[in-house]
């Protein structure tokens, strides 16, 4: 069976997330349908395109992402879909596949795009704000259906990107910045693991600072530490994260998207 992936800023309120499933259902009626995110904040592409980075290498080869964080819908702005590595997607061309395609590049994974601009395989009447119910959910079905990427639309290389920050190397350390921060406070860095290879033997050596706050050494686990503590540790992806034991870092930290966050090698 088909597996289809979706995420989207659409909340669940208004029945817009249970429509696209009906519009691939009608045309693919094998497919497997798993929710990744409905609740991207409203028209932020760069928290589209870290959630779906992070989420897509955990399901089979073969998956279709349908991706719909789309503030330029009806505008020029073309509708894709891809190929990357051996999975798919199929969003707006706004910037929301690169981080995958750094990645696939990175690691000499074969990358075809196409602009979804064959009328046949959308929706007979298309609106100029659902483009997810009209263009993507039904391209991402026919896809699963069994029609080759190609039939689908023009070939193209000139992908959107979004200009990404990436940290950087200081006399002390690196210097990065707050990229991501999830529904229990915690902050995420955009300085990974293989940033501190060099000092990772000594964790307690490393000293986070965020907000003018400094957190000298990183544990492994929340339970090191005794509610209410300030801690720093890599989370789940790799990323150095801040959290608080059982409560909220951002909200002590008056922290935001962006805000500098350095990890100083003492």
């Amino acid at each position: 069976m088909p597996v289809i992936s979706l995420t989207t800023d659409f909340g669940l309120k208004d029945g817009n997330v249970g429509v696209m499933k009906g519009v691939i259902w009608r045309i693919c009626p094998t497919a497997q349908i798993a929710d990744i995110s409905h609740l991207i904040v409203p028209q932020n592409i760069r928290e589209a395109a870290l959630i779906l980075f992070r989420s897509a290498p955990y399901f089979p080869a073969g998956t279709i992402h349908v991706v719909v964080v789309d503030p330029g819908v009806g505008t020029a702005r073309r509708p894709i879909a891809a190929r990357i590595g051996v999975q798919y997607f199929v969003c707006p061309d706004n910037g929301i596949l690169t981080p995958l395609l750094e990645r696939a590049e990175e690691q000499g994974q074969t990358v075809e795009i196409v602009h979804l601009d064959k009328l046949n395989y959308w929706l007979p009447e298309v609106s100029r704000v659902f483009h997810g119910r009209d263009i993507f959910a039904p391209c991402a079905a026919h896809l699963a259906d069994g029609v080759p990427l190609r039939a689908l639309g023009t070939p193209i290389t000139d992908p959107v990107r979004l200009d990404l920050p990436k940290p950087v190397r200081t006399e002390t350390g690196w210097r990065g910045e707050v990229i991501h921060i999830d529904r229990f406070g915690n902050v995420a860095s955009n300085i990974h693991s293989k940033h501190l290879r060099e000092s990772q033997a000594d964790k307690s050596g490393i000293i986070v600072k965020v907000c003018g706050v400094e957190i000298r050494g990183l544990v492994d686990t929340f339970g090191e530490r005794p509610e209410g503590e300030l801690i720093a540790l890599l989370g789940s992806t790799g990323n150095l994260i801040v959290s608080v034991v059982n409560g909220n870092a951002a909200a002590r930290l008056n922290v935001k998207i962006g805000d500098a966050f350095d990890a100083i090698f003492s």
